[in-house]
């Protein structure tokens, strides 16, 4: 599921760009406006919810490949570096501040006290910034196929952690100078690459739960977790009840009338099914033990057939199907009202 097409946006996009994407297709699909875009609005919503945040939106580009062009990044590091030098302007500006009242009022009291609320805000932070954090959860999306769904599969993700710095603690400078380990921003990203096994017999939109893949606490705090959500795709003739599995099989109208032998593919091979003499669509035929295997039992084969036309017929065929419609004298909607 690519988030930034659901947004209709590229992965260069800039946060307002995001935004206003995404406030454009929530008033239009809004079930309150839209009673049928309910499940187009949860789409939107997820989407956003990774796109407008920005480790999450780091996590996800990485996962599924999203590369920013150069552009993106000098914008992104140029709103970064005017919001350093900001907070940094202004801290400097209290301390001339605090400085030049002191000079000229070196017996003020109130001097003293800006001067104690001062430090004691630095106090704070310090303080603040020492109490246990916990790590942010991470999401992705795992696409699977609907074989891999029936037997269950493994899958190698990859996950990209963001801890504090090994060197500078998340202090940014040392010594007066920026960290040359994290450049000054104060975090390390780690990848990780983790095997997950995908349970056999799975559902489309499941959600797995990682306990303490996600993000890393810090201070003592916890990790987070990663949610990967299943998409299975494929066979849409295929689906599954508890062990049985589900199977939608077309037949010819030869085949129904006459009662042929069809060919079946399951899991574990193909197998023979014979169809009794005039099959109507929407039978259902059972073959035991050629389900899924589920505490120690295993379920069975479920097949519905339905009679389809092929969609290209010789002239013979079209010919002997009017042959038939001469011949037949019964009438199969007569007692349909």
């Amino acid at each position: 599921m690519n988030y930034y097409e659901i947004l209709g946006v590229s992965p260069d996009s800039e946060p307002a760009e995001i935004k206003a994407a995404y406030r454009k297709l929530a008033r239009k699909f809004h079930p309150d406006v839209n009673p049928d875009g309910v499940k187009r609005f949860k789409e939107i919503s997820r989407a956003y919810d990774t796109l407008s945040d920005i480790k999450k939106r780091e996590q996800y580009d990485i996962l599924n490949g999203f590369f920013k062009t150069e552009k993106t990044k000098t914008s992104s590091r140029k709103a970064e570096s005017e919001y350093k030098q900001n907070t940094t302007s202004q801290s400097e500006n209290i301390k001339e501040t605090i400085k030049n009242t002191k000079n000229k009022n070196p017996d003020n009291k109130f001097s003293d006290i800006f001067g104690n609320m001062f430090e004691s805000s630095k106090h704070t932070e310090k303080s603040k910034s020492s109490e246990p954090v916990n790590g942010k959860d991470i999401n992705t999306d795992i696409t699977i196929t609907m074989p891999e769904a029936l037997k269950g599969t493994t899958r190698l993700v990859n996950v990209l952690y963001t801890v504090l710095c090994p060197r500078c603690k998340g202090k940014k400078f040392i010594n007066g100078a920026k960290c040359n380990v994290c450049s000054g921003s104060g975090e390390y990203s780690i990848h990780k690459r983790i095997s997950v096994k995908i349970p056999a017999g799975i559902k489309n939109g499941a959600k797995l739960r990682l306990k303490g893949e996600g993000e890393q606490g810090q201070f003592g705090g916890k990790n987070g977790d990663l949610y990967l959500f299943i998409q299975i795709k494929g066979n849409t003739n295929i689906s599954y009840s508890g062990a049985d599995i589900l199977y939608k099989v077309p037949i010819t109208p030869y085949e129904a009338v006459l009662g042929e032998e069809i060919i079946i593919p399951t899991l574990e091979g193909a197998v023979k099914l014979k169809l009794p003499k005039g099959t109507s669509s929407g039978q259902k035929f059972r073959i035991a033990n050629q389900g899924l295997k589920k505490n120690g039992k295993t379920g069975d084969l479920i097949i519905t057939v339905s009679i389809e036309i092929p969609k290209k017929l010789s002239d013979d065929e079209v010919k002997l199907y009017e042959k038939l419609k001469k011949l037949s004298a019964d009438n199969i909607r007569e007692n349909t009202l």
